[in-house]
């Protein structure tokens, strides 16, 4: 009987000591950081743990339920929605929330990743139900905006706070993503086509000012060329006008210079006509009056006739001179009698010491004096 009431007794004991650790195990409670410990007394809430060592009375309280106090992020399937013009769209949402009140998320509501869920499905086909396409596609911050503000407002008596919600994507069906594919492939091509348009007529307005300011510039060019031609022009006529009034020619030597002209007027295939000013019949006269002359020539007196009483009795008439046949002999002796007018004048001038013009046809002396040309000798009659 000893023995077993000593092992009894051990039993006890044991037991005692087992239900004190099991005891002060369960008093004893480390919290960690950014986790939150709902603990009720007799079945009803007492407090919330912060994070550190925690003593709670054994077998009075419990812990109820431990909350994540960190920010969580939380990804929704694929939810069809229907637009304002009667289009099913897949869309995919993503909600960032962080629980605030720890007693709140566990009393207020069951499950409250759930609920956001169910939540944020209904609200974004409301949103998306005033909605069109285009603009389901192209509002996507205002659809986040609205979502937001409809599920904060719910979730703040849960003791949660959403931070953000975001679309993830949206996806129409695939016929109308073909079409919105042409649509962008036509606007694309539109476009392209009005910035060719645009820039081919900035191009061509460009060569237009171009071409006008070279027409301009080639206008002004003329005129100017023109200006300068003429002025060079009446210089010119000026300075032979003077030369020739300065040389004081006579008479044989301008007969001279039209017989010298006579070939260029005649240069050309197509002149079949001559046209001969009326000051060529004086110079003729004045060569014939050189050579002999016959009467009644511009230019060219007659000769006193046998029967004028005032001549003093008969004299021979100039018409009784012979004359030179061939123009071109008289042309040949024309131009010895230049020529040894010419070299006349130059030992003259060399004799006198004077300098002599030869295209004046005088020696200019010094002081302005000037030495009168020698006479040229009558051209002997023809054979």
């Amino acid at each position: 009987m000893e023995s077993f009431g000593q092992v009894l007794l051990y039993l006890i004991i044991a037991l005692v000591v087992i239900v004190g650790v099991v005891a002060v195990i369960r008093a004893v409670r480390i919290v960690p950081q950014s986790v939150a410990l709902v603990v009720e007394r007799l079945g009803r809430y007492s407090k919330t743990l912060d994070p550190g060592l925690h003593v709670l009375v054994p077998f009075v309280d419990r812990v109820r339920a431990g909350v994540d106090l960190r920010e969580q992020v939380v990804s929704f399937p694929p939810q069809p929605v229907i637009t304002s013009d009667n289009l099913v769209v897949e869309i995919d949402t993503v909600i960032y929330f962080q629980v605030t009140d720890a007693k709140s998320a566990v009393y207020e509501i069951a499950n409250y990743i759930t609920a956001i869920e169910q939540l944020t499905v209904t609200t974004l086909r409301n949103v998306i139900g005033s909605m069109d396409l285009e603009q389901t596609l192209t509002s996507r911050d205002q659809i986040n905006g609205q979502l937001r503000g409809v599920l904060d407002e719910a979730t703040g008596r849960w003791g949660i706070r959403v931070n953000r919600v975001e679309l993830k994507s949206i996806e129409p069906p695939p016929s109308i993503q073909g079409a919105m594919e042409q649509q962008m492939r036509a606007e694309r091509d539109r476009r392209a086509a009005i910035l060719t348009a645009e820039g081919i007529k900035q191009s061509a307005i460009l060569t237009a000012e171009g071409e006008k300011q070279s027409a301009i510039l080639t206008a002004e060019g003329d005129a100017q060329s023109q200006i300068l031609r003429a002025e060079g022009e009446s210089r010119a006529i000026i300075q032979v006008f003077e030369a020739i009034h300065r040389g004081d020619p006579d008479p044989k030597l301008l007969a001279y210079q039209y017989l010298q002209m006579l070939p260029q007027i005649a240069k050309g295939d197509s002149n079949t006509t001559w046209v001969i000013p009326t000051e060529f019949t004086a110079a003729l006269g004045s060569i014939a009056k050189g050579f002999g002359g016959t009467p009644g020539t511009p230019g060219i007196p007659d000769s006193p006739r046998d029967d004028d009483p005032s001549s003093g009795g008969p004299r021979t008439s100039v018409l009784d001179k012979p004359l030179l046949q061939d123009p071109g002999e008289a042309l040949a002796e024309a131009q010895r009698q230049a020529e040894a007018a010419v070299a006349d004048a130059t030992s003259a001038g060399t004799r006198s010491g004077e300098p002599f013009d030869p295209r004046t046809e005088r020696g200019q002396r010094p002081g302005g004096g000037s030495t009168p040309p020698p006479a040229v000798p009558p051209a002997p009659p023809a054979g």
